[in-house]
């Protein structure tokens, strides 16, 4: 059995190891900061704690036996929950699994450290923030990358079909790979379509905006 200093004392810690893992959250901006953190870590440190230590009264010796770790399955299970609902999908892609991440490792952190296992919670913590980190700083480096090369093209067009698919080849055949497109038809013609897009790789001469203004159905190209 531990003091009550002792408990106070860990859950305090777990506030602290992960409520550094929701502050990294909280700065980019997240669903779950700060606070989320703090109270799954902390909550999963007391649950612990009163699967370890809360049952003393009623054991004895070669009567009963308590498995502290039936308690600790089922937060690691029902955070699964908590988590699940921070992920959800916006334009076809997936969004906020990093964060349900972090909130299940929040909870293993606080865990740990009610169990008392301090010196894995605060390893877990240093791991789980340089990863996300450093990994995060590669994946700017990789960007700012690879947009060196990419390059705005607007082009006006008639709203077809053929316009269109004469337009896209016309960019494929002079080497440049189409990143994204966007169409725009408000506040304009009727019949007149405005085509964003964002390419890159290829080298024309003469200029791209130069070459689409001779595909038939082409009225304006610009970068």
């Amino acid at each position: 059995m531990i003091s009550s200093l002792e408990g106070i004392e860990r859950l305090f810690l777990a506030a602290a190891l992960a409520g550094l893992i929701g502050l990294e959250r909280e700065l980019r901006q997240k669903d779950a900061g700060l606070r989320t953190h703090i109270l799954v870590g902390v909550g999963a440190a007391l649950v612990m704690m009163v699967s370890q230590y809360g049952f003393f009264d009623v054991v004895r010796q070669d009567l009963i036996i308590l498995d502290p770790s039936r308690v600790a399955a089922q937060v690691v299970s029902g955070i699964g929950f908590l988590g699940a609902g921070l992920i959800f999908i916006r334009r076809g892609g997936v969004q906020g699994l990093t964060t349900a991440a972090g909130v299940w490792l929040a909870a293993g952190i606080g865990l740990a450290t009610g169990a008392g296992l301090l010196i894995w919670s605060v390893a877990a913590t240093a791991v789980g923030l340089g990863a996300d980190l450093t990994f995060r700083l590669l994946e700017i480096r990789l960007r700012r990358a690879r947009r060196k090369g990419i390059m705005k093209l607007r082009i006006q067009c008639r709203d077809d079909r053929g316009v269109l698919a004469a337009v896209t080849a016309a960019v494929a055949s002079e080497g440049w790979n189409i990143e994204s497109a966007g169409f725009e038809r408000q506040g304009l013609p009727e019949g007149v379509v405005e085509i964003r897009f964002l390419v890159s790789g290829g080298s024309s001469n003469p200029p791209l905006p130069t070459i689409l203004l001779g595909v038939e159905g082409v009225l304006a190209a610009r970068q």
